[in-house]
């Protein structure tokens, strides 16, 4: 089903000692590419061994995890099921992209209450699921669990020892926290989380067994799912440059991150940055759906 093509893209940085080269995890699969793959790895393996009915997962109208346990669902013969944040996403003439695309792949999509929807993580809520949908997986959002932390574990190689910093972009904690279970101890994880807030701090510490880490939290544009011109101008002139495609929830902020902070001399001279594009490309067709509807002047390329 899945192949690995991974390849390290260096960029061409004029006028920085600073090597920079990006782990194109993008390049996995055209739908479940990047940390997608890699949480569901064995998450599916797991499903399957127990003889699950169906995968139960949570996520909101434009998220990479829904579209990509649909589709790996279609793949794997289970059958998958979103609970999705907002109840009057279901009353809308048409789906989004990425709900429309669940859909196709067969997945039942069951709009909640953004009330309901944060008692996601609660006993009694989890219980009801489990009632109404007999014998399904439950995957938490984003897929984040010991197993999805496993499999992101497996995004760095021997071949990436050399390189002083590992970046990636964070929403749940999932990837970063294999990212720094399997990184050496003399490399510094950086984490660009695409939310506002500094609770994901606690969240990483469930699963991660190292302390070579921050979090770099200035680069989120104002919160998840919030995107500003200068970003989708970097987007595209990033592509343009490197013919790198990024999307403008986690990739697109990570490289402005990154980009701003070479500029700052963050780094010290001579530093090798390894960057992880974790995929979620899908999410370029939804943020530009949204930005036609407001009539915004910029779009993804």
């Amino acid at each position: 089903m899945f192949h690995d093509p991974i390849q390290n893209q260096k960029i061409s940085l004029k006028n920085s000692s600073i090597e920079l080269t990006i782990k194109r995890e993008d390049l996995i699969h055209p739908f479940i590419s990047g940390n997608k793959f890699r949480k569901l790895k064995y998450n599916l393996e797991r499903a399957k061994a127990i003889h699950a009915k169906s995968m139960l997962t949570f996520g909101g109208a434009f998220s990479n995890h829904i579209a990509a346990v649909a589709y790996a669902g279609k793949e794997y013969g289970i059958p998958t099921i979103g609970i999705i944040r907002g109840e009057e996403l279901a009353y809308k003439s048409e789906l989004n992209f990425t709900l429309q695309f669940a859909k196709t792949c067969g997945m039942h999509l069951k709009f909640i209450t953004r009330e309901a929807y944060r008692e996601k993580m609660n006993e009694t809520f989890l219980d009801e699921l489990k009632e109404e949908f007999e014998a399904c997986y439950i995957l938490p959002e984003g897929g984040t669990n010991d197993l999805a932390v496993r499999g992101c574990e497996e995004i760095l190689v021997d071949e990436d020892s050399h390189f002083n910093y590992i970046c990636s972009a964070v929403g749940t904690g999932g990837t970063i926290s294999g990212l720094i279970n399997a990184s050496q101890k003399d490399q510094e994880v950086l984490g660009f989380p695409a939310l506002k807030g500094d609770f994901l701090q606690e969240d990483i510490r469930k699963f991660a067994n190292q302390e070579n880490w921050k979090l770099i939290t200035d680069y989120h544009f104002g919160g998840y799912g919030k995107i500003k011109p200068e970003l989708i101008s970097f987007i595209n002139r990033f592509k343009t440059d490197y013919n790198i495609p990024l999307d403008p929830i986690y990739t697109g902020k990570m490289l402005y991150g990154i980009f701003d902070l070479i500029e700052q001399e963050f780094f010290p001279e001579g530093s090798k940055v390894l960057a992880i594009h974790t995929g979620g490309l899908q999410g370029i067709a939804g943020v530009n759906e949204m930005l036609k509807r407001k009539n915004h002047p910029l779009i993804v390329e």
